[in-house]
This record gives structure tokens, sequence and C-alpha cells, in this order.
């Protein structure tokens, strides 16, 4: 293309990299290429993100209808979005999308996707917005967001505006990248009509977020915890989500003590957090927080995480403060050098909380909670030795597991599947991979 040049993001130390452990387990390297023309208008995109051939593979959304729209320059997707019929689908061409301003999307039934199904080709980029957040959701039911790439925003790069009855949000197969509070974000939902207004039956599914390095101050200088406030999904007053089937890479604070990959607060309700792979991350999965306000009792109530892989948390791999009725269940947590021995962490409330059949392996777990906690079936070591490629985050079992394999105890409502959706046999094995 004339007049274009080609840009490349790198990451240049990889001693850093490996001591930090950020991306270990993926790549020494990788290379984000984008090409753009010179006065900083749409080209074509290529990035490369961290992939492994055990990732969750995404399936393919259906073939667009005939009542859509092509767009291939910025002007076209922001005219498109903002001008949106209900029902409509905008098909985003290959391209780099940079952005000059927040966008929403206020209709009902609307999916926004890119055109080839590659979501590394379609990148829409915050990196020249006059905005801190990217892309958001208004009063809208039933819409789709897949195929597409988000990146390089301060604040929050999927914005779901939670007050004005966001409901049914599918978010298929994106990646995420470089957003430095929140890659997806649910505010709080005033009392005022909470229980019709708050957001529910939404989907996270088949996405990857990752971040280049941990944070910085500079990133955020609205930052309200020293360089630590970020986190992958943050959600308040959610009911029946799903979230699943993700990857998270690399999630992290300045001192590396962000908040969780997935955190759910403020009075969410009977949600799945399922078959996520989470490495390198401050916090794996985080049910609830120690604040509470607006006469909140529970963060979360009648939620379910089960079948994660999460390698190397330093701050907890999984945390559950104010729960009611959870399930943490089947999952394989790994971080033998664990700095704060948190593998598994419960704190305060955590009332009719099961803890049972998850893989712990690294120094131990910490139980803060005033709450009589049913644990059982749980095994704590080293399984470094039991795993396909720990270092890696492949957390699957080998045929030196055997201390694992058919071990876990059974359930009252057993969880049939595991991380790849395989059959559990009636003697399952301790953690989110069932050995067939």
């Amino acid at each position: 293309m004339a007049g274009s040049y080609v840009t490349f993001r790198a990451l240049r130390n990889a001693a850093k990299i490996a001591r930090l452990g950020l991306f270990a387990a993926l790549l020494s390297v990788w290379l984000a290429a984008t090409t753009v023309a010179a006065d900083g208008s749409v080209g074509t995109a290529i990035l490369s993100p961290p992939q492994q051939a055990w990732f969750p593979k995404a399936p393919a959304l259906p073939a667009p209808p005939d009542d859509r729209v092509e767009v291939s320059t910025v002007e076209e997707l922001i005219r498109a979005i903002e001008n949106a019929r209900p029902g409509q689908t905008i098909l985003v061409a290959d391209g780099h999308y940079r952005m000059p301003r927040y966008v929403e999307i206020r209709v009902d039934r609307v999916t926004l996707r890119g055109a080839s199904g590659h979501r590394e080709r379609v990148v829409i980029d915050g990196v020249q917005s006059m905005h801190g957040e990217l892309l958001g959701f208004r009063g809208c039911s039933d819409v789709t967001v897949g195929d597409l790439t988000i990146q390089n925003i301060r604040y929050n790069g999927f914005k779901i505006n939670s007050d004005s009855g966001v409901q049914r949000l599918t978010i298929h197969n994106c990646i995420i990248h470089n957003i430095w509070q929140r890659g997806v974000k649910g505010v709080k939902v005033p009392p005022e009509n909470r229980e019709a207004l708050r957001p529910k039956g939404c989907r996270v599914q088949y996405c990857l977020f990752y971040n280049d390095r941990p944070k910085r101050l500079a990133d955020d200088p609205q930052d309200i915890a020293q360089g630590n406030y970020i986190a992958g999904i943050d959600v308040m007053y959610a009911t029946g989500w799903t979230i699943c089937d993700n990857v998270f890479v690399g999630i992290q604070g300045r001192t590396f003590e962000g908040r969780g990959a997935v955190f759910l607060w403020f009075d969410t309700q009977d949600c799945v957090v399922e078959r996520n792979i989470i490495i390198d991350c401050d916090v794996g999965l985080q049910l609830g927080n120690a604040h509470r306000a607006d006469n909140v009792q529970y963060h979360c109530l009648r939620c379910v995480a089960r079948n994660n892989f999460i390698t190397r948390a330093p701050e907890a791999g999984i945390v559950t403060v104010y729960t009611k009725d959870c399930a943490v269940v089947h999952n394989t947590i790994h971080d033998p050098d664990s700095r704060m021995g948190r593998l598994l962490r419960t704190v305060f409330t955590n009332d009719g909380l099961l803890v049972a059949n998850n893989l712990l392996s690294g120094p131990g777990t910490s139980n803060e909670s005033d709450s009589e906690i049913r644990f059982v079936g749980n095994l704590l070591r080293d399984a470094s030795g039991a795993f396909a490629d720990p270092a890696h985050g492949d957390l699957h079992l080998t045929q030196a597991a055997d201390e694992i394999i058919d071990q876990g105890a059974a359930l009252p409502a057993p969880v049939g599947e595991d991380i790849d959706r395989q059959h559990r046999d009636s003697q399952p094995d301790i953690g989110a991979d069932e050995r067939i």
C-alpha cells in the first residue's frame, strides 16, 4: 500500500518476561504487526496474539442475514453503529479501525461482527480516542458482538451500561487486548427498578483477554490502587450469566496485585464460570469482594466456578468473599511457587459454599471465613509431573496422575463434563480434566 508503514509491537526483554512469568506460559515473544496508512486511515490489520493448539475453538456464527450493512472505514463503522436498526447485522471488513471516540449500540438484536470470521484481522483500536471507553451498550437486548478485536483503551473496552437495562448480550470470539481497567465492565444498578434493569442472561464466550505487559501508572492516571486497578471481566448485579471457554493471559497490575481475570460481585446471582484458561493473572476467579455497599449482604448467590485451568495467580487462584450457596468444583490451579500460598482463598461469610474435587498444585490454601464450608475431595500437592505442559498452562492430566485419576468424591450434583466437554464417569478425576 503506497504511503503506508508497518508498526511492530513485541516483548523485547525475554529475560524479564521469564522472571515475571508473563506469557512464559505461551510464547517467549510474539509479534503484533499492523499495516496502517500514513494518515491513520484504515488499512490491513494483522494481529498475532498468544495461541496454543489446545485453547478452546469457537464455533462459527450463523451466516449473516439479508438485513446487513457492510463497513470498511472508521466513519462507516461509527455511522452503522449509531444508526443501526433493530435486528440488523453490521459486517466489518478486515482492517485497523482507529476510533476517534466512544460509540454505543442502543437498539435490540443488533449483531456487530467481523466479516471474515478471523477475529485478529478486524481491530477496533482506541489508541487515538478522546474517550476512556471504547464500545458500549445501552438499553438494548439480544445484541451479539463477535469475531473482532478491541484494544488500547484507558478504562473499559466493552462497557455495559447496566443501569439502562442491557439484557442477553453475547460477546463471542473476540480479542480484548491492552485494556487498562476492565475488558468487560458492567456497572452498578441503582435501587430503583433494579430487578428489571439488572443485566440478565449475558454470555462472554471463546474470547481471548491479554495484555502485553503489567499495567503502568502512565496507562491510567485515575488508577485508585497504585497501578493495580485492572481486571478482565468485572460485573455487578449480574443474573444468569455464562462466562465460558475464554482465555486470559497477563492481566496484571503494576505490583501484581490486580483484581480477578473474572470478578463478579454486588448481588450477582445464578452465574456459571466454566472451562476458562487463566495464565499469569494476579487473581484467577474472584467471587465477591471485601467492600460492600448499597445494602448488599452477599456479593454472589448460587454461582458456580467449575472446570477452569488457572496457572500462576500470585494473589489467589480462586477467592470467595461474602457468598451464599456457591460452588467451586473441579478446578485445577497450578502455582507451586505461589508467593501468598493462596491457591484457594475463602474470606468472611461464605454460607453454604461447596469446595469439591479441586486439584490444588502448590503450597497451600487460606480459609479466613467464619462460615461452615464443605470441603470434600480436594487434593493439595505439587502435581507438576502430572500435567501435560504446566509451564505453558496446559494442565491436562497425563498417565503420571495416579493420585488424581478416579479419586474425586461423588457429589450430590455431579459435574457431568470436564474442561473439554468430555463425559465424566461415576468415579471422577480430581480437577478440571477427566483423563479418558
